[in-house]
């Protein structure tokens, strides 16, 4: 799940100053699951976007709607429910969603109304934690289902360093080692030998290093 959380209102205010009408835009995809940019978000974000600006002096009008996705262009054309209403959107979606709005309306000012932060997943009631790098070359087969990638400070491949005491990280004691949990899991589930195995050097280049990736199926192509 992406992980995202909204931008400092005085951030938003800033990028629709100019601004009359705004369309305040939701996601009910992984957004909504995190509480950044759901139906909730929206409405608490026009409010704020609508008291900011008359803290300056200014009145704008605000449009709340969401999609079912913003990072599908099937979802797209729902937007022109609301055509001749705004004169700007602030999307509350991903920063994919944002993108794929602003490349299929090309004439349209879109903003982004959250900071996407990580791949993660809900470790408790508010709580989302990295889980994931999206590097395009997964190794979890090889360290028992959990991601050095992501879960590592130095994302090291072939165990820990020397900074680990007691299981915990040299960056920051509430942050596990991985690896620490990468080898006790290994054994736990009667694979340790696992840890002998020497990962080879890595291709970064899936991981974005060479440029924007596309995935292409061919079976699933017109």
């Amino acid at each position: 799940m992406i992980i995202a959380e909204r931008k400092p209102i005085n951030e938003i205010l800033g990028m629709v100053r100019d601004a009359e009408k705004i369309l305040v835009l939701g996601c009910r995809g992984c957004v909504t699951v995190c509480s950044a940019g759901g139906d909730r978000e929206v409405e608490i974000l026009a409010s704020l976007i609508r008291l900011g600006m008359q803290k300056q002096g200014k009145k704008v009008e605000t449009v709340e709607g969401s999609l079912v996705r913003q990072c599908d262009k099937e979802y797209i054309d729902e937007i022109d429910q609301w055509t001749g209403q705004y004169d700007a959107i602030v999307s509350m979606a991903c920063g994919v969603g944002v993108n794929f709005i602003a490349n299929l309306r090309p004439t349209v000012k879109v903003y982004p109304g959250v900071n996407t932060s990580f791949l993660g997943g809900s470790a408790d009631q508010g709580v989302w934690t990295e889980q994931c790098a999206g590097c395009g070359n997964c190794v979890l087969h090889l360290t028992g289902g959990l991601c050095p990638v992501a879960r590592c400070a130095k994302s090291l491949m072939n165990g820990p360093c020397g900074g680990s005491v007691n299981g915990r990280c040299e960056i920051h004691q509430d942050v596990e080692c991985i690896w620490q949990s990468i080898h006790d899991r290994l054994g736990r589930i009667g694979n340790a030998d696992a840890m002998h195995t020497i990962a080879p050097i890595r291709d970064w280049s899936t991981a974005g290093h060479g440029g924007p990736r596309k995935v292409l199926r061919d079976d699933l192509t017109v």
